[in-house]
């Protein structure tokens, strides 16, 4: 009788809670539908320059393969291809034909091999012209041939890392300070709404940067994760990053009632960064799902620190990335004052 009298309580109490309830039965099949959404798409296809004066080579092998693109001079492919616009250029030469990979991406690298030495099949080895090129020289833009996968998705776990769990103690915490009372007694004083913010903000942002230390001198020098650039730029990026989930988590805190709740945002807002943001190859997924990349901030934090880590970036290369992120940060604190104001007791 006992145990009946728990049991409808706990059915009564999940029946109240629809969160809780679409977290249960609809979440997994959202997180599904995205897993199949994202590796259903096509192979991933490499850009390759081709840069010869011999015409009947460079022709041949454009019609071998879709991924070859004729360049005039070696210049223009060179440069393309540390713009990343290209995954690798082969050059022709009268006396050896070399190969330059971009180098940043392992799958990428490997692509672009497969693609070059099954197209150079196509090529008759008797002529004398295209003799050379049945051993070419290969080098790397960026990296090297012993650069492994997780060099290549280190620097995204990273900046997912510090993401993840600031957003999750930010929001709980901040949910804390509503639940405990605290929140109504700040409300009640002359400290104004966006003070609250910035405070919190700041506060909880001494403890960011230490984390952020932590987690990047261990995975550089303990995990002997790639790192080409400057370790004081890769600090720049976790810290922005360590920001923008600071206010966004603060700002979700807003709309749960407990803890629960809040760990229930996870698939919502974490969950998808991890398709859309850099983790998994963009290209390769359906056209409309590309565009979600654009609205994920883990998309320039984790590219701006790829760009820092494997290809030895400065300041040029991640300024676009760090106003990004300071603009989702700045949108997230407006958004959580707008929330305060419209704050009610629990």
């Amino acid at each position: 009788m006992r145990i009946r009298a728990l049991v409808k309580r706990i059915i009564r109490q999940f029946g109240r809670d629809k969160r809780t309830l679409a977290m249960m039965f609809l979440a997994p099949l959202l997180i599904l539908t995205l897993v199949n959404l994202v590796f259903s798409g096509n192979d991933y296809v490499p850009k390759i320059a081709v840069v010869s004066k011999q015409q009947q080579i460079a022709e041949k092998l454009i019609e071998a393969d879709k991924a070859f693109t004729l360049y005039k001079n070696s210049d223009d492919a060179m440069n393309d291809l540390e713009n990343a616009e290209l995954d690798a250029v082969i050059e022709f030469n009268p006396s050896s034909t070399k190969i330059t990979l971009e180098g940043s991406n392992p799958t990428a690298n490997k692509m672009a091999l497969m693609t070059i030495e099954k197209a150079l099949k196509t090529l008759n080895p008797k002529n004398e012209q295209t003799q050379t090129v049945i051993k070419p020289e290969i080098d790397y833009l960026h990296g090297s041939s012993d650069m492994e996968t997780f060099d290549y998705i280190g620097p995204f776990l990273i900046g997912f890392f510090i993401f993840f769990f600031v957003f999750l103690i930010a929001g709980v915490s901040f949910l804390r300070e509503r639940t405990t009372g605290t929140l109504e007694r700040l409300l009640a004083t002359p400290l104004r709404r966006w003070e609250m913010v910035v405070g919190y903000v700041l506060g909880f942002g001494i403890f960011t940067v230490i984390q952020s230390a932590i987690i990047v001198t261990f995975s550089i020098y303990v995990l002997d994760i790639i790192m080409a650039g400057a370790i004081w730029f890769v600090m720049l990026i976790t810290l922005m990053l360590s920001v923008t989930a600071l206010s966004l988590g603060t700002l979700l805190s807003a709309f749960a009632k407990n803890e629960l709740q809040m760990i229930q945002f996870i698939p919502l807002v974490i969950v998808p960064q991890v398709f859309f943001s850099g983790l998994f190859s963009i290209e390769t997924m359906t056209d409309w799902l590309q565009p979600l990349s654009v609205i994920m901030p883990l998309t320039y934090g984790g590219q701006a620190l790829r760009d820092i880590m494997i290809q030895g970036g400065g300041w040029a290369q991640i300024y676009d990335e760090v106003l990004v992120l300071a603009g989702f940060s700045l949108l997230f604190m407006m958004l959580n004052v707008l929330a305060l104001k419209k704050h009610r007791k629990l």
